[in-house]
């Protein structure tokens, strides 16, 4: 366990100090953890519901940090390159999470273009019926990219890196909050990038 424990806690380290130095993108994904918190209160009553607002809420916010905010030159806090960050990445990087976002935006198309999917689900009769059929597509879609993933990584380096990744991924939501709750406060007072003294002094 205590090696479960040191997997998980580098790669939650890793993610920190590579990825997250703007206090917008900082902002954006306590946002997302918010959102993630309330997405997943509603799953075991609303599924389709809980996706909706996991996705349409809290994967764009935190994606949108990522893609449009955070830093992507030379990372002079960590002395990297952000080829080396990108190759290195456990989990999605820029170019899956491109591939995973394409995937979640074609869902409602393929679902109005071919409300049954080929005869696999029985096909929408109304408006709220076709928004509950996507909700349940991208809760597929969320499971199937993190065991995709867990399997890939369990396959290419070790079943405790994949293991601990999974872990990550569902609790991230607790973590960014207890990590980021300031991050709005500093932003306002015009800090717009973290001067990552926990990274620098460590």
């Amino acid at each position: 366990m205590n090696a479960f424990f040191d997997e998980l806690n580098r790669q939650r380290w890793d993610d920190h100090r590579f990825y997250h130095h703007c206090r917008i993108n900082q902002s954006l994904h306590l946002f997302s953890a918010c959102c993630f918190v309330i997405a997943y209160l509603l799953l075991p009553f609303e599924p389709a519901w809980s996706a909706i607002i996991a996705w349409c809420l809290s994967m764009t916010s935190r994606q949108a940090g990522h893609f449009f905010f955070e830093p992507r030159g030379f990372d002079e806090v960590n002395q990297v390159t952000d080829e080396y960050k990108e190759a290195v990445k456990v989990g999605y990087n820029i170019r899956r999470k491109i591939v995973l976002m394409s995937i979640w935006v074609a869902c409602p198309v393929a679902l109005i273009i071919n409300p049954s999917l080929g005869g696999l689900i029985e096909p929408a009769a109304s408006f709220a019926e076709t928004i509950h059929d996507t909700g349940i597509a991208w809760l597929s879609l969320g499971a199937a990219g993190l065991v995709f993933r867990v399997i890939q990584l369990s396959l290419q380096q070790s079943p405790l890196v994949g293991l601990a990744w999974g872990t990550k991924i569902l609790t991230d939501p607790f973590h960014d909050i207890a990590l980021y709750h300031r991050a709005p406060l500093a932003l306002l007072r015009g800090e717009r990038y973290d001067p990552m003294h926990d990274v620098t002094q460590r």
